[in-house]
């Protein structure tokens, strides 16, 4: 039997608000009769939506302000102090959650969270990590673009936070790392990047070495680190490429009554190419580095992809994600000494 799972969700984050999470918890709960999900926001638009929806293991806490999808971080932590987002995120500090999920401003987010929540020992940022379909299945990446700037020493945090996350919830016992650079040869790359790959090779990771963005999906790989500006960078750029083949698909096959029917034989593969490159089945990016759990939605989430993430803070949640990176990163950083002389 499963562990009670306690997940607070940001109901008002995102562009749909409760309408999608809403939808999401319903539906979560009907499997999981293990959880509990708390709907953090306007209590009035939570109830409407929920009509004679089963209220069993579903609470409401409501709130009195939203944080806006464009509201600039630093606004949001001075002076939404009740907003679902904030709330949610207290939930998890006082212990009422062991989770929060939020499609809601990243930044706000972040910043909430780390004031909240406050970083582990010796982790000097938190990393946004995600997974990516790959030809092995997924990748993970990070950081997606909570450090725009980053040190070496930072990168090679993020590659214990990260290979430890992938052992946990994935199973995988040594989890293949890869720094993500404009070339495989040692030479290339900037002077960050260059350090980080001396730190990582010295590491007792599985570290494999370089790793293009091409590798990203054709490598065999588990983990590709970066720092946020190139991590976010290459994201996006895949998700643009993914929904161009998939229109240029769609027009050709609507050319001509030939390439109609072609359409029609070729339909399984296209289904489950659709299906393999669904970003739906990805969302949910994980806030790793803090004392607590918290999930980022994708803000356009619809109610299969925000259930989704709320999967994936059950993964973190049952595989005590916090405290295993706690204990991975004091022993590799703590007990290195190369670490110590770069830091």
């Amino acid at each position: 039997m499963k562990q009670r799972c306690t997940i607070a969700l940001d109901a008002m984050g995102g562009d749909h608000g409760p309408d999608v999470v809403v939808a999401a918890a319903l539906s979560y709960l009907a499997d999981n009769a293990h959880a509990e999900l708390i709907l953090v926001g306007n209590e009035e638009r939570i109830t409407r939506i929920l009509g004679d929806a089963s209220r069993e293991r579903l609470r409401i806490r409501a709130t009195t302000q939203e944080v806006a999808m464009d509201e600039a971080p630093s606004k949001a932590l001075r002076n939404k102090k009740d907003s679902s987002m904030r709330v949610a995120i207290d939930l998890v500090k006082n212990g009422e959650a062991q989770a929060c999920v939020s499609a809601g401003n990243t930044g706000a987010l972040m910043s909430t969270a780390r004031f909240v929540l406050k970083m582990l020992p010796h982790v000097d940022r938190p990393a946004i990590c995600t997974a990516v379909p790959s030809l092995h299945g997924h990748t993970h990446m990070l950081d997606l673009g909570a450090n725009v700037d980053c040190t070496a020493e930072h990168l090679f945090q993020f590659a214990v936070m990260g290979s430890e996350l992938i052992c946990a919830v994935d199973g995988v016992d040594r989890p293949r790392v890869g720094l993500l650079n404009i070339g495989q040869e040692e030479i290339k790359g900037n002077e960050q990047v260059k350090q980080a790959h001396e730190l990582l090779t010295r590491s007792g990771l599985n570290y494999i070495g370089h790793v293009e963005g091409d590798g990203i999906f054709l490598a065999d790989v588990d983990l590709v680190v970066a720092d946020g500006f190139v991590g976010n960078v290459a994201l996006k750029s895949s998700e643009g490429v993914a929904k161009f083949i998939g229109n240029s698909l769609k027009h050709q096959f609507k050319r001509t009554w030939y390439t109609r029917l072609a359409g029609l034989i070729a339909m399984p593969v296209l289904k489950n190419f659709r299906r393999t490159m669904d970003p739906r089945r990805y969302n949910g990016a994980s806030l790793l580095g803090l004392r607590g759990i918290v999930v980022k939605s994708h803000g356009g989430a619809d109610a299969i992809a925000f259930e989704n993430a709320i999967y994936i803070a059950e993964k973190e949640i049952l595989a005590n994600i916090p405290q295993r990176i706690g204990e991975q990163v004091g022993r590799h950083l703590v007990g290195s000494d190369q670490y110590q002389e770069t830091a």
